[in-house]
């Protein structure tokens, strides 16, 4: 029996610096695997997303069919308000375990060619297959030569379209039916992989949401510009306040600091965390789902609001006692954590203070 065991070695151990977030998630699968664990309604659900968040600038609308009786229309993207009478795509998602062969796809192009021949809606401008496996090479030759992929279909037409389009009738394929097939562009078929969706992902705000993996790289925020915004103007105003209440003088522009120092760069450093807290929002709205970046900013809100009520000398060190409160909270939950300075919590002070959510001196 001896002769028969040997020593196995170890399984090789990852080496260098274990992250937090390895830890708690351990080893990241790749999106396009994640697809393939995906319920045939997940994947339409995630090409839905994909269409709506990632194809946006090209249709008006996105609205998810499915079930029975769609038609053989899954995902519609509408160009204008006609909607299925006017110009519109359409994207036929398929999740099986292989890639998809001609006969996963002429059942659907069968009910695209009746329904638009009884003009129940207007041929589609594109018509997408769309499966995490892709199209296998007999279909993928076919949606390259169109003439080709139209005599499979007229071929193969009873024996896979004819008793599948309806489940009242048997569709035959003659007369003014068989002219439309023969008359029909073929060239509107396309395939779309799994490959194309994940990486047109990559910008949708859902994306780490979905698939994990982390946020994307922020990047710097821009300086702030030397004239006053009028996006700015309240945070400001309720500045000049709070400088005012310190110097015991009026201060109502950026010239009234110059006999303090202090104050004139406390200003500017204020202002440049105001930009990076506007730069944070700007890369909440496409990098995470939507609310986070208001979350964050009722986090801030809540953790400051007991010092801001506080009793101060001014509203000057009323300012700086929140703004260091604000940088001295400890927040773990939020997303945007792991990618939000220091300079943001400041900022985002001064966003409620253009809300006049916080007020650096009492009325």
């Amino acid at each position: 029996m001896e002769a028969y065991l040997k020593d196995v070695p170890l399984p090789v151990v990852p080496t260098g610096t274990l992250t937090a977030d390895q830890s708690l998630h351990g080893h990241h699968i790749p999106p396009q695997q994640q697809l393939l664990l995906y319920s045939a309604d997940q994947w339409e659900g995630f090409v839905q997303e994909w269409v709506h968040y990632c194809l946006k600038a090209m249709y008006s609308q996105v609205q998810r069919f499915g079930g029975a009786g769609d038609r053989g229309i899954d995902i519609a993207g509408f160009t204008d308000g006609d909607k299925l009478n006017g110009v519109w795509d359409n994207f036929q998602c398929k999740h099986y375990d292989h890639a998809l062969y001609p006969t996963d796809a002429l059942p659907e192009i069968g009910k695209l060619l009746w329904y638009t021949f009884i003009e129940e809606f207007a041929v589609p401008r594109r018509y997408y297959f769309v499966a995490p496996k892709g199209v296998g090479t007999s279909l993928n030759a076919y949606l390259a030569n169109a003439p080709e992929f139209r005599k499979a279909l007229i071929k193969g037409w009873d024996k896979y379209c004819g008793a599948k389009i309806t489940s009242t009738q048997q569709i035959s394929l003659e007369g003014k039916f068989l002219a439309y097939v023969q008359a029909f562009d073929f060239t509107i078929f396309e395939a779309k992989t799994s490959l194309q969706l994940v990486e047109d992902h990559k910008s949708c705000p859902c994306h780490a949401a979905r698939f994990g993996g982390g946020l994307p790289p922020r990047p710097d925020p821009a300086a702030p510009p030397e004239e006053i915004a009028p996006t700015e103007s309240r945070y400001v105003e309720q500045l000049f306040e709070a400088y005012a209440d310190h110097a015991k003088e009026a201060i109502g522009d950026i010239a009234g600091l110059k006999p303090h120092p202090k104050l004139k760069d406390h200003f500017f450093r204020q202002r440049v965390s105001f930009y990076h807290a506007e730069s944070l929002r700007v890369f909440a709205r496409d990098s995470v789902p939507p609310g986070t970046f208001e979350s964050f900013q009722e986090e801030i809100y809540t953790g400051v609001v007991d010092i801001h009520d506080a009793t101060f000398l001014d509203g000057y060190a009323r300012v700086v006692a929140v703004t260091k409160a604000a940088r001295d909270m400890h927040i773990t939950a939020n997303a945007l954590i792991t990618r939000a300075k220091p300079q943001d919590r400041d900022g985002i002070c001064h966003q409620l203070a253009n809300e006049d959510r916080l007020r650096w001196t009492k009325p």
